[in-house]
């Protein structure tokens, strides 16, 4: 085949990019400069962010007693690299399955990206999402607050959460080929539910006559394809919480979105080269949890993660079918920091007057918890209602002017050396074609999510957007952000709304800005940086000291076996003596597969940790005269459509010596058995 030479060249540096390609450092004309265009450079990765399935807190619930214990499905980051030619713009999107996006995360993955790609890739254009899973190991922020239940760093898991989003990340750039983009939007209704309705309810009568729900029911999805035909994926928003899994579960799990994101990767079956994301919006105060009470109304949380992700999945698979029309326009994305206690906020944003945001603090309703996942005491504890059960009390004593009806059980925008949680927040404005992604570092509620949608929409709408999308958890966390009038309620979402009364306001002011800049083409100031707390993270958890057995075992031996035959439908149970899981995370790997013997003898893998069929259980056992023995359960809930035929389940780990501190790899098989 003969190549031209020139054509060469262009298509180098179509997929590696260039200094001013990768930060935008000359923005150009705006929104306009691609006018017609429908070609685009796309890729997609997967990278594995399982962190330590024993013993170590879990990030969402905040309940100490809420330790990783096993495994149900691997978590995943997925990216997807688009660059649009037309202006030589490109942007990184990840939608990760954590609990939150810490900016300690972001940082040192573009550092990494920096170093093997050099200026290609910035904070201007990586966005970084979390699905908001509630059964994932935590200890990956740099922050106080949110290290608190898993009594501090986790160096192991931050490590696994930054290497896996690089790696999905660079996979996507190596898989960079020209293809289009399809954008379809619809509405899924029965998904969800408003948690905090009340407060809801103190919206305007007028705004909320605009909207048919008090959740936002919008699936966007934007899907992409080769110009040769082939699927690359597909990365859809959707308000919705993550926790179907309640807090009494302690198997890692990517939850209700990591399940519909494997169910439409898996009908692909392309390995790992189809990706398909089920990103998080504005999910503040929705709740997955649609048969009401805590976990659905007494279905279990598999079935509640079942129907929560069956319905995100279908849907997204009748707006996948509809999506024809290709995408037209480019890509340019914005950044900046804010200091988010310290914002003055123009009238025009608030009511009529000058407003400042606060330090940032949480009010006694947050002790509460949400629905999802009840704490202590009742939600609503707001000055006022204090001062009606207790007409001696003064709010006075317990808050600050700034932080108006909420009663403050903790200030951690004022603790030394350095604040509790971020005061240094990132805003990130991306757009694609006529769609405008709004990364926030929040939770944003329903409300609070289609006022910001509007500010934006209103600026860049008549530049040809045409779609906004709030990204919610991204970059960054602190705590959720309400409308003034629901702040007023002091909800959970209220009381959990760290910068006071005016913090939306001071968010629809800085994406306003973010918008003029993106809209005419010119850049924006960066912003204070975050400060860089990396070098004084400390952790009170020990690692594993050394694992042992009885004397007359191996690692890897049967406690319990397989019996000799099963049905389709029926669980398999198998028990091993193991090692500590946090000896190896098994990245890119498993701690189980279930086998099938073929056809000619060899035996082939059915199934592994990453499947939901699967669960893998870690359980200290106390064996005379050590505490060091570990326990094993590796169980497969058998497919209906399973092929009948001979199997067997194998358990692979690692085992630490106490003698000489060395990491020895061991393996265990059950016995064979027959699915009928």
């Amino acid at each position: 085949m003969r190549v031209h030479p020139v054509r060469l060249v262009l298509a180098w540096v179509l997929v590696w990019g260039t200094v001013a390609w990768g930060q935008g450092a000359a923005p150009g004309a705006g929104l306009g400069d691609c006018e017609g265009n429908t070609r685009f450079l796309v890729g997609a990765g997967l990278g594995d962010i399982t962190g330590p399935a024993a013993e170590v807190g879990m990030m969402g619930y905040g309940q100490l007693s809420q330790q990783t214990a096993g495994l149900h499905q691997r978590l995943r980051s997925r990216a997807f690299v688009i660059v649009s030619p037309c202006n030589g713009r490109r942007v990184a999107i990840v939608s990760a399955d954590l609990g939150m996006m810490f900016q300690a995360v972001k940082t040192q993955v573009v550092e990494r990206l920096r170093a093997r790609f050099g200026a290609v890739y910035s904070n201007d254009n990586v966005l970084l999402g979390a699905t908001h899973t509630h059964s994932g190991p935590g200890g990956f922020s740099h922050h106080t607050l949110y290290n608190l239940t898993t009594f501090g760093f986790v160096p192991q898991n931050f490590e696994a959460i930054v290497s896996g989003i690089v790696t999905s990340i660079a996979r996507a750039h190596s898989r960079l080929g020209e293809g289009t983009l399809r954008l379809e939007a619809g509405e899924l209704l029965g998904a969800s539910l408003n948690r905090s309705p009340e407060a809801y309810r103190l919206n305007p009568s007028s705004e909320r006559a605009r909207y048919p729900h008090d959740v936002d029911t919008r699936m966007t999805l934007l899907r992409m394809t080769r110009a040769q035909g082939g699927d690359v994926g597909l990365i859809n928003w959707f308000a919705v919480h993550a926790t179907s899994m309640g807090n009494d579960n302690r198997l890692i799990s990517g939850d209700n979105k990591g399940l519909a994101s494997y169910w439409f990767e898996k009908a692909h079956d392309k390995g790992d080269t189809f990706v398909a994301a089920f990103a998080q919006a504005n999910a503040g105060d929705v709740t997955p949890n649609i048969l009401g009470g805590t976990h659905g109304g007494g279905a279990d949380d598999f079935e509640d993660t079942e129907l929560s992700a069956r319905k995100q999945h279908d849907f997204a698979a009748r707006l996948w079918a509809r999506a024809t029309t290709p995408l037209v326009g480019g890509v340019d994305s914005r950044h900046t920091f804010v200091k988010m206690d310290a914002v003055d906020v123009a009238p025009e944003y608030t009511d009529g007057t000058p407003r400042r945001t606060c330090p940032a603090a949480i009010g006694l309703s947050m002790l509460a918890g949400a629905e999802d996942g009840p704490g202590y005491g009742v939600e609503g504890a707001s000055c006022a209602v204090i001062h009606d059960l207790w007409s001696q009390f003064t709010c006075a004593l317990i808050t600050t002017p700034c932080q108006g009806e909420k009663p403050i059980v903790l200030e951690m925008g004022t603790m030394l050396p350095h604040p509790w949680s971020p005061d240094v927040l990132p805003l990130q404005l991306v757009t694609v074609g006529p769609l405008a992604l709004v990364a926030v570092p929040f939770e944003v509620t329903t409300m609070a999510g289609r006022r910001l949608r509007r500010t934006v929409l209103e600026r860049l709408g008549p530049r040809g957007i045409t779609e906004v999308v709030v990204v919610g958890l991204a970059n960054d966390y602190a705590g959720y952000v309400a409308t003034r009038e629901e702040y007023a309620r002091q909800a959970y979402e209220g009381a959990s709304t760290h910068f006071g009364p005016w913090t939306l306001a001071a968010l629809q002011q800085g994406f306003d800005a973010l918008a003029v800049g993106l809209g005419e083409g010119h850049p924006v100031p960066p912003g204070p940086p975050p400060t860089d707390l990396r070098y004084i993270q400390a952790s009170l958890r020990p690692g594993v000291v050394y694992d042992d057995k009885l004397l007359w075992v191996e690692f890897g031996d049967v406690v319990t076996d397989a019996k000799a035959s099963y049905a389709r439908g029926d669980t398999v149970r198998v028990t091993f003596w193991g090692g500590h899981p946090k000896n190896d995370l098994r990245l890119e790997g498993t701690y189980l597969r279930v086998q099938r013997k073929g056809s000619i003898g060899a035996w082939v893998d059915v199934a592994d940790d990453g499947d939901w069929e699967t669960r893998f259980r870690w359980e200290r056992e106390s064996c005379v005269p050590t505490l060091g023995c570990s326990h094993v359960t590796v169980e497969w809930h058998i497919p209906r459509d399973a092929a009948p035929g001979t199997y067997r389940v194998l358990h692979e780990g690692e085992w630490k010596s106490g003698w000489d501190a060395r990491v020895r790899p061991y393996y265990g098989a059950s016995r064979v058995f027959t699915v009928k």
